[in-house]
């Protein structure tokens, strides 16, 4: 099973505080010498002993043993898996170790294995310009055609004596023309190699935005405030149909509502079916996109223009996660869709249908008016304190199995590049496109947990393209499996059979296993 990283957590708050050893341990009533061990994680703890501690330090029980930590066990375990370092048979259980008692060493061998891979991807974009780009070969051809044409005519210039003062007149017109075209292809070529290559970086801004929301559990109370505020003010607390939204929009805002054919609509951002111009005040809708869909960007709109972004940009101002301007630009339209969905699926209200659905997604589907996508969205920011929901991971992949949303639980670790384990259901719903697949998943750990799984299909931008599916995998512990209609029927026993899956084949210790697609790196 995979150990918390709770002792040091506590150890640092404690150290901030200036707090000693033998004063916390009086205050929550232990020994100092039973402090010490569980600040050095050699004993569990949970319990009344873990809420004593938790309020000595100033500290809330679900901040402990956070996104954080878990995040840096899986760069860990990552780094066990790189192929540069397959010699040392590095053993991911010892990464517990490592995080636990020399935290500072951790993060700074996590932050060289990401300089690392920086270089190495800045190496190949030049590498990959260089031999690709098919500017950089038709400009060295003009560079060479180009000093050919000066050093033949100044040949001439130079050896020829008797050359008529037309003659001459040409050939000096030919220098000076080609050298104005020389130094122009030169100019080309120094901007083509001033582009900002080492720029490439293995912390992209999808992965800034991932750390971000994952600090925050994919839960902001503040959004949650600002829909319930617009809902109020709005009158929509009957409901936010589309044609709601559109009168709101029209009686509050003076917003000019244009249909346009949905083909060559948004090719910048083909998922967007709305165009808003704040400047004209003009809301241009797509004239065949999905109803649910539709609702989800109207209800930004709207809740963005009640606001004044002010939401937004409160909770952004805060997120020293995002480094580059690409990673804020990314985090508010992920904000701005999370508070679209507050808006459309208020926090209360879903939350009781849920329970009393016992998690249907399909019901909820129905009773909302949503996508299976926004709903299964919906279901893993449900974190607020004393009203929280089951515990929810969520992973989205394409066909190829590129992972484009991923929300981690802390006894399951989604891959930030790459594929995942074969048999795990996300892959699974590809065979049996639009039917939920179920499983109950054991890895070699022994932790259980319940993946449901399903593909949907994106709309297409034209017809000569290929068809858009994405499969969506939510992944709870099998803990709570019972609480679901998609436990019905399962034995849920810790004896019962169960598909022994692994975490990726590069880091499963199953050698047995039929479905692997590349030998493991780690010994068991």
């Amino acid at each position: 099973m995979r150990r918390s990283l709770i002792g040091p957590t506590l150890r640092e708050r404690r150290r901030a505080l200036g707090i000693t050893q033998s004063r916390l341990a009086a205050d929550v009533g232990i020994s100092a010498s039973y402090l010490n061990l569980i600040e050095s994680d050699k004993r569990n703890i949970a319990g009344a002993l873990l809420k004593r501690i938790a309020e000595a330090l100033g500290l809330a029980v679900d901040e402990l043993d956070g996104a954080a930590e878990r995040r840096l066990l899986d760069d860990l375990n990552e780094l066990t898996g790189e192929p540069l370092l397959a010699d040392l048979q590095l053993d991911p259980a010892a990464a517990h170790g490592l995080a636990s008692g020399q935290r500072d060493w951790a993060r700074a061998l996590i932050r060289l294995h990401r300089a690392w891979l920086d270089r190495g991807r800045a190496v190949g974009a030049l590498s990959d310009r260089l031999n690709q780009d098919p500017f950089l070969g038709g400009a060295v051809h003009s560079l060479l055609s180009q000093v050919a044409a000066i050093r033949s005519s100044s040949e001439i210039l130079e050896t020829v004596a008797d050359l008529e003062p037309q003659q001459r007149q040409r050939f000096v017109s030919i220098v000076g023309n080609e050298s104005a075209r020389l130094a122009e292809v030169a100019k080309a070529l120094a901007a083509f190699f001033d582009k900002d290559y080492s720029g490439t970086r293995s912390l992209s801004p999808v992965d800034e935005v991932d750390d971000f929301v994952f600090d925050h559990a994919n839960h902001f109370p503040s959004l949650e405030q600002a829909a319930a505020d617009f809902r109020a003010a709005a009158a929509l607390e009957g409901g936010c149909s589309e044609q709601a939204l559109l009168e709101y929009l029209r009686r509050a805002h003076a917003v000019q509502i244009v249909i346009r054919p949905s083909a060559g609509f948004g090719r910048s951002e083909p998922h967007e079916h709305v165009a808003f111009d704040r400047a004209s005040r003009t809301l241009v809708l797509a004239e065949a996109a999905p109803r649910p869909a539709l609702r989800m960007q109207l209800a930004r709109v709207a809740a963005e223009l009640f606001d004044e972004g002010h939401a937004l940009d409160g909770v952004l101002a805060q997120a020293a996660q995002l480094g580059t301007d690409a990673a804020r630009r990314r985090a508010r339209r992920v904000l701005s869709s999370y508070l679209a969905a507050a808006v459309l699926l208020p926090y209360e209200a879903f939350l009781d249908a849920a329970r009393r659905a016992r998690f249907d997604i399909d019901h909820l589907v129905q009773r909302f008016g949503a996508s299976y996508e926004q709903v299964c969205c919906r279901l893993v920011s449900l974190r607020r304190h004393g009203a929280a929901a089951i515990p929810f991971g969520l992973m989205r992949v394409d066909a190829a199995g590129f992972t484009s949303k991923r929300f981690p639980l802390p006894q399951l670790a989604l891959p930030r590049h790459g594929q995942a384990c074969p048999m795990w259901a996300v892959y699974q719903t590809f065979q049996t496109p639009g039917t939920i697949v179920r499983q109950l998943a054991e890895f070699p750990t022994g932790e259980r947990l319940l993946f449901v799984a399903r593909t949907v299909e994106k709309a297409r931008p034209g017809f000569v393209l290929p068809r858009r599916v994405l499969s969506i995998m939510l992944a709870c512990d099998a803990l709570h499996a019972d609480q679901t209609v998609y436990g019905d029927g399962l034995d849920l026993a810790s004896t019962a059979p169960a598909v022994p899956v692994g975490p990726s084949c590069r880091l499963c210790v199953r050698r047995d296993c039929l479905y692997r697609e590349e030998d493991a790196v780690v010994d068991t």
